[in-house]
């Protein structure tokens, strides 16, 4: 870890992310850094295959912060979660009847979240991705209901946090990374800042 916080030592690392989840899990990593926000947009070419469409909308989130905005020797994290059923993407939904909607859809069944990095320096950018796979056991409609009235899911996409109840009492299991499925695969992050 020292060896880390040396090579980090040269940048300023900064998470462009509101996400609370994302805040807490790099906290939880241990490494110094400063959140800087920006609103854009989520938009994708629909004829985009679904396994490049996080990785994009990291490096257009990245590419939205002009050298200005950023702090000297900068290191620059942006991140985007999607969650993916039969190559449909399911986003954030709008309100209660699209979380349901969702929510029926991944009932008893296995999906795909898929999380894209984006590095970037003033001088070199890096890009990845990591894949984890999520099984839901049956979910009844009141759970659905209680979930979606008592935890508003309305930032998530697939309408569900793996770390809130609906995560507890509803799914079975998880191949690859729980954390990815939370918005950062974290070894994953570790090893790249680490080779930076």
């Amino acid at each position: 870890m020292k060896d880390l916080l040396r090579q980090l030592s040269q940048y300023q690392l900064v998470l462009a992310s509101k996400s609370p989840r994302r805040q807490q899990l790099l906290q939880g990593m241990e490494i110094p850094f400063k959140v800087i926000t920006k609103d854009t947009d989520e938009y994708f070419p629909e004829s985009m295959p679904v396994h490049e469409i996080a990785t994009y909308l990291s490096q257009k989130k990245s590419a939205a912060f002009a050298l200005p905005e950023l702090p000297e020797n900068f290191l620059l994290i942006t991140a985007d979660t999607i969650v993916v059923k039969d190559q449909l993407v399911l986003n954030k939904p709008a309100n209660s009847n699209e979380a349901m909607a969702m929510l029926s859809v991944l009932s008893d069944s296995s999906h795909l979240v898929i999380t894209g990095i984006t590095l970037r320096s003033a001088t070199k950018s890096q890009s990845f991705d990591e894949v984890s796979e999520v099984k839901f056991g049956k979910l009844e409609t009141d759970e659905m209901d209680w979930y979606i009235d008592q935890h508003q899911p309305f930032d998530k996409a697939g309408a569900y946090g793996i770390q809130e109840w609906i995560g507890y009492i509803g799914i079975e299991s998880v191949k690859g990374s729980f954390y990815n499925v939370m918005g950062l695969p974290t070894h994953k992050l570790f090893r790249a800042l680490k080779n930076f």
